[in-house]
């Protein structure tokens, strides 16, 4: 077990090195809100036949620390993570990518560092909210789900998609998690859209009704974007579907010649 410490705060990950060897193109997985970076064990071995592949636990999930500090909590935060892996690891460039919480921290990652992004890719995630009202309704949502946690425990995890392959150790950490980084306080990721100039593939599972709208609204903001609804597949689409997400994934990076 890899991991880096960041004001006290332990970031649990894993550093997949390519078959392909020295000199291959780094691909860093962020998985949802309360998953973990197991959610991507069927993606491993596919993608490490040409790229290196970093995996990780957000703070407040799985094996990184859980601190009890609401403060120590946020998008800030939780994008300095990203890049001071990216650094333990020796890469300063990678294909930057995400499902749900973690593509939303990939878009928020390239706002703020664009220059150590190859690409990025965008899994059944949505860029935040214009409007106000719609980020009180999101942010709502994320308040219930927080005081799920402080009242059920690790039982409101529920079991379904990519928290069945995930294994937790403080409902408190995801109840924190869920206020100060699943809560949006601003509109910056959705107006940095235009100004995404890396290949980006854009994936939303034809089932994931939540974020058909989402995934569409990306790909037509994004100038370089790519656009893949996943047949038969949820809001876990790599979960639900894994052989046709890692040809959907390949194909485009290979297009790109990543």
């Amino acid at each position: 077990m890899s991991s880096i410490n960041r004001g006290g705060v332990n970031i649990y990950y894993e550093f997949h090195e390519s078959v392909a060897g020295k000199g291959a193109t780094t691909i860093m997985l962020s998985h949802g809100y309360s998953a973990t970076s197991a959610m991507w064990s069927g993606q491993i071995s596919a993608l490490c036949r040409a790229y290196n592949v970093i995996s990780w636990d957000m703070r407040g999930h799985g094996n990184s620390d859980s601190p009890d500090a609401p403060d120590l909590y946020s998008e800030l935060l939780t994008v300095g993570d990203m890049s001071a892996i990216l650094d333990t690891c020796g890469v300063q460039e990678a294909i930057i990518a995400g499902l749900s919480l973690g593509g939303y921290m990939t878009l928020a990652f390239y706002a703020s560092s664009p220059e150590r992004c190859i690409a990025l890719m965008l899994f059944d995630t949505g860029p935040g909210y214009k409007s106000e009202a719609a980020r009180g309704a999101w942010n709502e949502m994320a308040k219930q789900r927080a005081e799920e946690f402080d009242s059920r425990g690790l039982d409101a995890l529920g079991r379904g998609g990519e928290v069945s392959v995930s294994t937790h150790t403080s409902a408190q950490g995801l109840a924190l998690a869920a206020r100060g980084m699943l809560a949006q306080n601003n509109d910056r990721v959705i107006q940095s859209l235009p100004a995404i100039h890396v290949p980006t593939l854009v994936l939303v599972g034809e089932l994931d009704k939540p974020f058909i709208i989402p995934g569409e609204y990306m790909a037509r903001k994004i100038p370089h974007s790519t656009q893949v609804v996943l047949a038969g597949a949820g809001h876990a689409a790599n979960i639900d579907q894994p052989q046709a997400f890692n040809a959907a994934v390949l194909s485009f990076l290979d297009t790109h010649t990543l």
